[in-house]
């Protein structure tokens, strides 16, 4: 009998041994495992976040976060584009528009009051350029509401967007950008819908000084400072005025949304940038004329031009998405 019981307990200590030498490469991967100081990393950036705090994703969203970044940046890999990093605002900016979207039963790119992704992320207190990848799934029966479906519906609706194929790939192309290098992803499950929101930032400048709301006609300035050895190429200002409601039921037939507007207010190129500038640091002054939203776009270059010149943003990707409300 101890024989035996000797002979199966040797069996079973054989095999605890060969699993914890074999290769990790070789046992299955567990997405669930996420690294102890990247957690805590994201804990305090959370901690620190003061904006949308009723959008604060709580340790275990975290967590599950942070698993799909992964994913994210494994399809990035795929195609030779730089890792993201979670962004905690862009977070809390898709965790609304994807409770706002599930609890009115519609799925897109503008909110109820009539917002673009930029409008929602510069609302909020952003700066930087975004664009946006949206997901949804809704059932007759009932969704099992915990973290594992979570993280299989997140993992789903990421596997779509990367399924698409051309010309109708605008998802893909969008995940795969490599200007991109951080993050927002949102999500929302109850029993009947899921939503997923994925906020593709590109933040290559710092800024200061940018009101959120000027007088018309009052002059003001605000900072842009370039990192690296970059130069201001080009700005556009659009206009457009203020948005207005939308009918949920609207807001799923839109399809995809332009990253702009029909009027342009304002360009100011290279040179005339250059002129404004003191080291890496850029004082650009600007007033508008009429009430309404004005969507300033910047674009960069390594080359800094100080003469007129042909210049072209056919290709380039914009370093900003500053919304400034102008009003009597």
């Amino acid at each position: 009998m101890f024989r035996k019981l000797w002979k199966t307990l040797k069996f079973f200590l054989i095999i605890g041994i060969v699993l914890i030498c074999l290769p990790h490469s070789i046992l299955p991967k567990q997405t669930t495992d996420i690294n102890k100081d990247d957690l805590e990393h994201y804990i305090n950036l959370n901690n620190d976040e003061k904006r949308l705090t009723e959008f604060k994703d709580d340790e275990e969203a975290l967590r599950l976060k942070i698993g799909q970044m992964e994913i994210i940046n494994n399809s990035r890999r795929k195609y030779s584009a730089g890792k993201v990093t979670l962004d905690i605002l862009a977070s809390r900016v898709a965790n609304k528009i994807c409770r706002e979207a599930a609890e009115n039963n519609y799925l897109g790119h503008w909110n109820m009051a009539g917002e673009k992704p930029y409008h929602r992320y510069a609302f909020a207190g952003g700066y930087d350029h975004i664009s946006e990848n949206a997901f949804g799934q809704w059932t007759t029966g009932s969704y099992l509401v915990n973290s594992a479906t979570i993280a299989s519906m997140m993992r789903s609706g990421h596997a779509t967007f990367m399924a698409e194929k051309p010309p109708y790939d605008g998802h893909k192309i969008n995940i795969t950008g490599k200007t991109h290098n951080y993050v927002g992803i949102g999500f929302y499950l109850s029993d009947k819908q899921f939503r997923y929101y994925e906020e593709f930032i590109d933040r290559y400048f710092d800024f200061e000084n940018i009101p959120s709301e000027v007088k018309v006609d009052e002059p003001f300035k605000f900072t842009v400072r370039t990192k690296a050895e970059n130069y201001l190429y080009y700005l556009v200002v659009y206009y457009e005025g203020f948005p207005r409601p939308i009918a949920p039921s609207d807001i799923s037939k839109k399809g995809s949304y332009q990253d702009f507007t029909d009027e342009e207010y304002l360009r100011i190129p290279a040179w005339d940038l250059s002129g404004m500038r003191s080291g890496n640091e850029y004082r650009i002054p600007l007033k508008f004329t009429k009430e309404g939203l004005y969507y300033i776009q910047i674009f960069s270059d390594k080359k800094e031009i100080t003469t007129p010149a042909s210049v072209n943003t056919a290709g380039k990707v914009p370093y900003s998405g500053i919304v400034i409300k102008a009003g009597k």
